[in-house]
């Protein structure tokens, strides 16, 4: 062997050691790409159907990697008598609804988002029931809410809603007492509402971005105390859920793209005998039937 051969083989092997560096401190991957808000998101997962994990976390955290597969998707359904969803677009790269950070003159009141994706958002109200078997549906499903809740219907137990918001589900305001906000005076509102914008950051960590006024009753200094709380929008909604069905407040009775749906934490008391799981599990039937994927609030306000 000459030098020239030598010098060759000394050079290959230096680089195929680099290489399996490289693997092995995980220097080769993607880097993450910047989300919506600013913060790093997670690397693109994989395709359905790679045989992925299921992402679900385990007790000391630890999820694995990836969302579920097809197949897997489709038994977390099978086991709650239920017939996947589709599975909701990527998040649009411009939320479509203009809030006062994004260039509009005041808080926006929005019942619905305008998009042309075929989506639906849930949204649950005030928190009065903690149904533990519904958790455990949303954390098989992945099926993303935003969570309006009260201090008065949580102050008791605020752990239960933690792990519904760890999975990624929006913690939003719906004031501390729940009153008919259009028969109190500007200052009493906003107590309300920065009393309760205090009081889920202290719990959750973080100020809500959005609110929703008990009853759907708002006025404009309702609006003038959501801005100076730091609200980015009012959220009202389209359609509401019973029991069994939807309630429409359009005569055509179906749904549209970009309608909010809204559904309340209660439990058999207030659903003639039925649990909250129950009436979950009838609502996503609803929205299955009308060929509709949810998708997550946040991403679009």
């Amino acid at each position: 062997m000459n030098r020239t051969t030598v010098k060759v083989a000394a050079l290959s092997a230096l680089v195929a050691a680099g290489l399996a560096a490289g693997c092995t401190a995980g220097g080769g991957g993607p880097a993450p790409r910047p989300g919506h808000d600013g913060t790093a998101a997670a690397p693109t997962p994989p395709a359905e159907g790679t045989g992925a994990g299921t992402g679900s976390a385990g007790a000391d955290g630890a999820g694995e990697a990836g969302p579920p597969d097809a197949a897997q998707r489709a038994a977390a359904y099978r086991k709650w008598g239920l017939e996947p969803l589709p599975a909701p677009p990527a998040p649009p790269a411009v939320k479509p609804v203009r809030t006062v950070r994004t260039g509009a003159e005041r808080v926006p009141v929005i019942s619905d988002v305008p998009t042309k994706d075929k989506v639906v958002f849930l949204t649950i109200d005030d928190g009065a029931e903690k149904d533990p078997k519904f958790a455990e549906m949303m954390r098989d499903l992945g099926v993303p809410f935003t969570m309006f809740l009260t201090d008065s219907a949580i102050r008791g137990d605020h752990g239960y809603f933690r792990p519904l918001a760890a999975l990624g589900n929006g913690v939003a305001n719906h004031t501390l007492t729940h009153p008919n906000l259009r028969t109190l005076g500007a200052g009493e509102q906003q107590r309300e509402i920065c009393g309760q914008q205090r009081r889920l950051e202290e719990a959750y960590g973080t100020a809500p971005r959005l609110f929703r006024p008990p009853y759907g009753n708002w006025n404009e200094d309702t609006r003038a105390a959501a801005a100076r709380c730091g609200v980015d929008a009012i959220v009202l909604w389209r359609e509401s859920m019973q029991i069994t069905d939807m309630q429409y407040q359009r005569g055509d009775r179906k749904l549209r793209p970009g309608d909010i749906v809204l559904a309340h934490f209660r439990g058999p008391a207030d659903l003639k005998g039925k649990t909250m799981t129950e009436m979950t599990a009838n609502l996503l039937r609803r929205i299955h039937e009308q060929g509709f994927a949810v998708a997550r609030l946040e991403d679009y306000v």
